[in-house]
């Protein structure tokens, strides 16, 4: 989300759409998520100004707000490449290789976790559960689930969504 967003504005864009998702719910604060991700949707990454207008759609506190914004890694508060590698490196993952995979994963990318590459097709996250530990190590690209993971996998899909992101440009 730009700066060019204020807070009014993005209240005024998603107003219909939140009220509309909120009757859903016994209480506003349970419609935070599916408002951020509206917000999200609608603007790209969120930022305080998407904070301000939710609470105020909502009645409820912007740290609330906040607090889901930041909890949950589906939602972007900082551009993102244009594919989001998220690899589990919780319990079960780290236990099957997750971090020989973060590894290799930080090599070929040439990026730390949390850091995107220069051309911006990549942004590598380390993150705490995807919830598929029955087939770790195991990794988010966008909303599409790798599982299994081994170097030669790995490898065979790094290349082929650089291959994709070649096509794409």
């Amino acid at each position: 989300m730009t700066a060019s967003h204020s807070t009014a504005a993005i209240r005024d864009a998603l107003a219909d759409r939140v009220q509309e998702v909120t009757a859903r719910y016994p209480t506003a604060r349970s419609a935070i998520m599916p408002a951020l991700e509206l917000a999200q949707e609608e603007f790209g990454p969120l930022d305080g100004n998407a904070y301000q207008a939710i609470a105020g759609l909502l009645d409820v506190p912007e740290i609330w707000v906040f607090e889901v914004a930041s909890f949950y890694t589906l939602f972007d508060r900082a551009g993102k490449g244009t594919y989001h590698l998220q690899l589990c490196t919780n319990v079960s993952c780290m236990l099957r290789g997750a971090e020989e995979m973060l590894t290799r994963l930080e090599q070929r990318l040439g990026v730390p976790a949390g850091g995107t590459t220069a051309d911006g097709v990549f942004t590598l996250s380390r993150v705490e559960c995807i919830g598929a530990c029955d087939k770790a190590p195991a990794m988010m690209v966008n909303a599409d689930y790798y599982e299994d993971l081994t170097p030669k996998t790995l490898d065979a899909l790094l290349d082929s969504l650089s291959a994709g992101a070649e096509d794409v440009a």
